[in-house]
């Protein structure tokens, strides 16, 4: 059977590429708390606007670890992806 070779991407210092977290943070900011979320409560999960980049203007829900109020300002690594919602009836397990 023939292997396949797969070639190594270069990539040289400073150049952004695409989808990929070596980009640039984007800045956000905080515009409600939805609520609290991880193992003992220690994330708050937020509604932001991206402020720049290619998602200007989008608003996406992310979990931020650290105290964090409205208005707030937050630098992204990313902007693609949207945290899952917080579920508010956990029906099994120790919670029910």
């Amino acid at each position: 059977m023939a292997q396949k070779k797969q070639k190594a991407k270069e990539v040289k210092s400073g150049e952004i590429v695409k989808g990929s977290l070596t980009q640039e943070p984007v800045g956000a900011v905080v515009e409600q708390l939805y609520g609290r979320t991880g193992a003992r409560g220690e994330i708050t999960q937020v509604l932001a606007k991206i402020l720049g980049g290619r998602n200007e203007g989008k608003t996406m829900r992310r979990n931020v670890k650290g105290p964090v109020r409205i208005g707030d300002l937050l630098a992204l690594r990313e902007t693609e992806i949207e945290a899952r919602r917080i579920r508010k009836n956990i029906t099994k397990g120790a919670h029910s």
